[in-house]
Order: structure tokens, then sequence, then C-alpha cells
């Protein structure tokens, strides 16, 4: 009997169309990344605040999975897709006000709307991408869909480091290393900040336009119905179900915890290179550098996975995060960076693959199921803040603060790897 195909040719199509979608998040999840230390700067405010940014984006999520992965149950997969897309683009064009006002406030709203969208598409992305195949490669064929995920991730850092944070007036500094926007009057620093903030809006504009166009490609491509789903069925029973299933409810923690470490690395691995002195569009490349790394790692992992079982690289794969973690930790200097960009090369399987093992044989409640691992999504809502309060103290038993708040991500590290050893027992 021959082996399953990865991705069966009626699906090739529709495949590559909603695997483009991953990389249109990507490009949101990370060009949005390095807005908090933007915002900490150019708003004058501090890092637990600035770190809103993260508990906006990813907060809603959280608002919209549920009824995302309702509408799914009532239409279809196209409709739901068409709808995220919408959002998505309402959410990016709002930045054109947001930055006329000059509104902290109102920038926040715009990403919350934006991840309303976002919120759509990962709750109907995934589990279509897992329906498109055969049931035994679907967790690979996840992986390989998610890879695309971080290519949009990469060129959002880019457009984050070359075309944001490399125009910020408020980031120019003197001789000595120090920012100048701080000594400037408050006539001075007005003007900057509507500079600045036009800088921010602009690419997030073009974004909307160009998920304008998607919501057209969408609008005419011939995709299939391949739910699983009785639209009839009790929702209320299928959420009994759901909370039945250990391992999907471990799974849903599992997430929390990993989306959580995810934003929390990538968000402050600039502040960890500004307190070694490094300005933060530099800092930014080597953002940019982790996430080559995870995406080498991502395709590297997937391909593992033809011969080693899917628990057990999750485990081994959370185990590395643990010890790279550490070292970010307790090293100071230079190597604690390399390794929390080392960290980045074990995140790389974890999304998808705690996300494939958490809906293995759950059937018809595939898609509220779903809609629970994107709702877990608002771990990288919850966390930032807290961590951007703990580098708010300076200095934590006599480390800096910003090394010493990287524990955060060491107890995530802790969470996975017991949910990949407990389900790899079983």
């Amino acid at each position: 009997m021959s082996k399953p195909k990865l991705v069966e040719k009626k699906y090739l199509v529709p495949f590559i169309i909603v695997t483009s979608l991953f990389a249109l998040w990507g490009f949101a999840n990370d060009i949005t990344n390095p807005l908090v230390a933007a915002f900490r700067t150019i708003m004058e405010i501090s890092n637990a605040k600035a770190a809103m940014v993260q508990f906006a984006f990813y907060g809603g999520y959280a608002t919209m999975a549920i009824p995302a992965a309702l509408f799914v149950r009532k239409y279809s997969y196209k409709k739901a897709i068409i709808l995220g897309l919408a959002f998505y683009a309402t959410g990016a064009l709002l930045f054109i006000p947001a930055a006329q006002f000059e509104m902290f406030g109102f920038f926040l709203a715009s990403l919350y709307i934006l991840t309303f969208g976002l919120a759509f598409l990962e709750t109907t992305a995934n589990p279509y991408i897992l329906s498109m195949g055969h049931v035994k490669t679907s967790t690979r064929r996840l992986n390989l869909a998610q890879s695309f995920n971080p290519l949009g991730s990469i060129l959002g850092m880019y457009v984050a480091s070359s075309v944001i944070l490399a125009s910020l007036q408020s980031e120019l500094r003197n001789s000595a290393g120090e920012l100048i926007f701080e000594t400037l009057s408050f006539a001075e620093k007005a003007a900057i900040r509507t500079h600045d903030l036009a800088v921010i809006r602009n690419p997030y504009v073009a974004l909307g336009l160009v998920v304008i166009v998607m919501i057209v490609v969408f609008i005419v491509a011939k995709m299939p119905n391949t739910r699983s789903e009785n639209p009839e069925s009790s929702v209320r029973s299928s959420f009994e179900r759901l909370y039945k299933n250990k391992v999907y409810r471990q799974g849903v923690i599992a997430q929390v915890f990993y989306v959580g470490v995810q934003i929390m690395c990538w968000t402050f691995i600039i502040h960890y290179a500004e307190n070694l002195g490094i300005p933060k569009a530099v800092a930014q490349r080597y953002n940019m550098l982790a996430m080559a790394m995870f995406i080498s790692f991502r395709f590297i992992s997937t391909f593992l996975m033809r011969y080693v079982n899917s628990r057990m690289l999750l485990m081994i794969f959370a185990i590395g995060g643990i010890i790279s973690i550490s070292g970010t930790i307790f090293i100071q200097g230079m190597g604690g960076l390399y390794c929390l960009m080392a960290t980045s090369a074990f995140m790389s399987l974890m999304f998808p693959t705690i996300y494939g093992i958490s809906l293995e044989g759950i059937g018809e409640d595939a898609t509220l199921g779903a809609a629970g691992l994107v709702m877990a999504i608002v771990g990288g809502a919850l966390m930032p803040p807290l961590q951007g309060m703990i580098i708010d103290m300076g200095t934590v038993l006599g480390m800096p603060a910003v090394n010493f708040s990287f524990i955060l991500p060491f107890i995530c590290f802790v969470v996975i790897a017991r949910f990949g050893y407990v389900t790899m027992r079983k």
C-alpha cells in the first residue's frame, strides 16, 4: 500500500492560495513586534505600557476566535477567509486616522481590529490545511504550510528595520550614544512625533491595499469544501467533547505558553540588544537572523518528522529552548544575545506541532477545536506586558532586569516540554 501524498493534485492550487495567508499574517506579526520599542520612545511611555501593543494585537485573537469558528460552521471556509481579510484591511487602514490624531490608544484599537481578521484567518486556514488530504499527513502538511509564515515574518522584520526603525527621527543619537529626542523642547518633540507616526503608518496602509487584492483573489478562486463538521450539530456538545479530551486541553495550555514565549523573545530581543548599547535598527537585524534560523529549522523539523515521532521532537526542541534561554538569562554580553537568537531555532516546530497533536482525531469538532487553539494566542497578549514590568525594574538579583525577565520564557519551555513528554508516552 503506497503512502498517502502530502498534498494531492486536486488540492494543490487551493493549498497554495491558503498557504499564502500564513505569510500574510506572519508579516503583520513581525512588523508589529518592534513597535513596542518604537512607541516607548515616540510616545514617552514605560516598557509595560508600550507592551500594550502586544496586548491589543493578540487580544484580538482571543476576542474573535470563537465567533470565527461559529461563522465557519454556519457558512464556509472561503466566506470566513474573505471576512477575515476584510477585518485585516480595515484595521491596517485605520492607521491613517490614528497617525493623524497621534493617539496611542487609537493605534491600539486599529491593531485590535486588524487581529479580528487574523483570528478569522488562523481559525480557518489551519484546519483547512489539515483537511486537504489524508489524516496521516495532516501534521506534516500543516508544518509545510506554516513554514511560509516565517517568510512573511522576515519580510515584516525587514520592513520594520529598514523602513520604520531606520527612519525614526526619535532614534537619532549624539556622539555619546544618547537619544537626542529626550533633550528636545516640547515643540521639537511634537514635530518629530508627527513625522515618526507617519513613518509607522505608511507600511500598514500599503499592507491594507495588498490585503484588498487578496480579497479579490479569494472571491474569484474556486475553493474545495472539505469541512467534516455538521453545521446542525450542537455547539455545546462540541465544547463538552473538547473539554473531556485531555490531550486537547493540555494542548491549548501548551499553546498559550508557546505563543507567549515566541512573542516575548521576538519583542524584547531589541530591548536586550539595546542594553548592550546596540541601536534599535541594528538590533532588529539580529531579530531577522533569529527568524532566518527559525525558518531553516521549520523546514528541517518538517523533514525529520518523516522519521521521528512529532511528540518526541517537540519535547527535544523544548529542552533545547530551556538550555538556550538559560544562556540568555545568565550570560551578560553578546553571548547572551546569541543564545536568545538560537532560541528561535528551538521554537520553529512548536506552534504547528502542538496544533496538529491537539486536533488529531477530533473529527467534526475541528473548527471549534481550532478556535480554542487560536484563542490560546492570548498568551502573546498577557505575557509581554508582564515581562515589560520586570524590565522596568532596572536590576533584579544583581543582574540586568532585561536578562532576568527571560525567566518567563524559561517557564514556558518547561510547560511545552512536559506536554511533549506526556503525549509521547500516550
